[in-house]
């Protein structure tokens, strides 16, 4: 969480720019249930926490699960 007590969220398409994927394959994860969304002020926010995973899941599967 960050030092100001509040959480981040991001917007669809700033998730998929941080993941380097487009848009459609981010709201797509989103309608199978493969990456959580929140309904926020009318629009769907992703949790800083379910990119983390995201990309701590993409690390392992780069180098093999060996460090």
């Amino acid at each position: 969480m960050p030092k100001n007590g509040r959480r981040d969220f991001y917007s669809v398409r700033r998730a998929a720019w941080i993941l380097n994927l487009p848009s459609s394959a981010v709201s797509r994860a989103i309608r199978v249930g493969e990456l959580r969304a929140e309904p926020r002020n009318g629009r769907l926010l992703i949790p800083a926490s379910e990119l983390t995973r995201l990309l701590a899941g993409a690390a392992v599967a780069q180098d093999g699960g060996q460090k």
